[in-house]
């Protein structure tokens, strides 16, 4: 596994990185409800290590991924076995035929892409049902933590990410997709510090969010009607809103 594969794993390993990992997986969770699960084919483009194909799988969903760097397309195998099929590609050309998939997720991918409308629309193409875009919220106190290009930080790999407000994104969705996002949610009000368990930050970050408040947002663009299929979330959808 190569330098930034081992420090990608090993930031999900400290206590910060842990709360994150568990308050994104409640997000993810929470803003994917109404999908089916069983028998659906779900797509991550720019997978990485393999982490939250693992939630994906772990959800009940057929998982396949694609990654640009063949030592995180291994670090991916490492992880899953024979429960993923992974290939080495670019977004911006995805080597699949249209409507491939059922579903496609992008999840904090889009900061660090050279054309992020271009890889959106090529998951639009192989998706049939739906997408879900994970993204770095530029109007949160996780990027002037982190994103801001303060003098200690410039050479990080977030300070060098661009950073969407929900706006921005909704409208790159829009233009790209021709699907008007169907929820987004975010978590994690708080600065890097207050990711911990003790009260009452353990409290506030277990919340489930509107997509303007918390440090990472989770996007769902429906190209399919469905009908709610988890009744502790179904209550709390609103039809038409983003």
């Amino acid at each position: 596994m190569n330098t930034d594969a081992l420090r990608y794993d090993k930031w999900f390993t400290t206590p910060e990185g842990s709360h994150a990992l568990g308050a994104e997986r409640r997000l993810l969770d929470s803003v994917v409800a109404q999908w089916p699960r069983r028998n659906q084919r779900v797509l991550e483009i720019g997978c990485g290590t393999g982490l939250f194909q693992q939630i994906l799988y772990d959800d009940g969903f057929s998982v396949a991924g694609l990654d640009k760097s063949p030592e995180m397309i291994a670090a991916a195998r490492n992880r899953l076995g024979p429960n993923a099929e992974l290939y080495v590609g670019n977004g911006e050309a995805l080597p699949f035929t249209d409507k491939e998939y059922d579903f496609c997720v992008l999840w904090t991918v889009l900061e660090f892409c050279d054309n992020p409308g271009l890889v959106l629309a090529e998951a639009a193409r192989v998706a049939s049902k739906g997408l879900l875009i994970g993204f770095l919220n530029r109007h949160s106190c996780y990027f002037l933590a982190r994103g801001w290009r303060w003098p200690w930080n410039t050479g990080s790999t977030l300070s060098r990410a661009h950073w969407f407000t929900w706006a921005e994104m909704r409208a790159l969705a829009l233009v790209h997709t021709g699907f008007k996002p169907a929820r987004t949610r975010s978590v994690l009000p708080g600065p890097p510090c207050t990711w911990r368990d003790a009260p009452p930050w353990g409290l506030v970050n277990r919340l489930i969010l509107p997509p303007q408040l918390g440090a990472i947002c989770a996007m769902r663009i429906d190209m399919v009607g469905y009908q709610p299929l988890t009744p502790i979330y179904a209550w709390k959808t609103e039809p038409g809103i983003g």
